[in-house]
């Protein structure tokens, strides 16, 4: 089974391959490595992990914290594409079929940012009214969130009123950016966490803004 493991370690050479090393003894495989954030001598990255059957997650963040100065910030099952790095392709599927653009990016941004699910939502000053949303996202209806229309991409507090009980029954993480203007805004979702970083909410804010181009109105 796949795991995405969140760690802090020292931004430091040998740090990574000690990690690897320390879960490579349990009988886990790296799949993938990604550089959320990295400053001020530490690093955050993502890290999908094959766990063998019958192991118990705990034991992945026991081996990554028996290195020095390593932290586990989240540990969640993992079954998406690893299609972290494919922003270009996502933006070209956008640009060749711009009438079925926001359906498209909105399937395909999740799998960049490693969330669960997205939605888009619109606001039209009678409330907010979901345009379009991913295949895994929820149904669940939720009350008009106060801060739309959004002027710039933010992370959202999953405990506050407007958020479903069954969202905050799952711990999910939420972080938003407009989608060409205040009002059509990128809602997506990471039930179990982990938090959405500056660094994450930076690059959504990006990708958004350069789809948004070529989006009709």
């Amino acid at each position: 089974m796949s795991f995405l493991l969140r760690v802090q370690l020292p931004d430091r050479p040998g740090t990574l391959g000690a990690v690897a090393s320390a879960l490579g003894e349990i009988g886990a495989d790296i799949l993938s490595v990604d550089v959320v954030e990295r400053g001020s001598g530490v690093a955050i990255d993502d890290l999908v992990v094959e766990l063998p059957s019958g192991r118990l997650p705990d034991t992945l963040i026991t081996a990554a914290e028996s290195i020095e100065g390593v932290e586990v910030d989240a540990v969640r099952p993992y079954a998406g594409v690893l299609d972290t790095h494919r922003e270009l392709e996502l933006v070209e599927e956008v640009a060749e079929e711009p009438a079925r653009g926001l359906e498209i990016f909105t399937e395909g941004v999740p799998k960049i940012i490693r969330a669960g699910w997205a939605v888009v939502l619109g606001y039209d000053g009678a409330g907010v009214h979901r345009q379009t949303a991913s295949a895994a996202a929820p149904e669940t209806r939720m009350q008009n969130p106060p801060w739309m229309p959004l002027a710039r991409a933010t992370v959202l507090d999953g405990e506050e009123p407007w958020v479903p009980e069954t969202w905050r029954e799952l711990g999910t993480e939420l972080a938003a950016t407009p989608l060409g203007k205040p009002d059509r805004v990128l809602l997506v979702g990471r039930p179990g966490g982990p938090m959405f970083r500056a660094a994450e909410v930076a690059r959504l804010a990006h990708l958004a803004g350069i789809v948004a181009v070529v989006l009709p109105d």
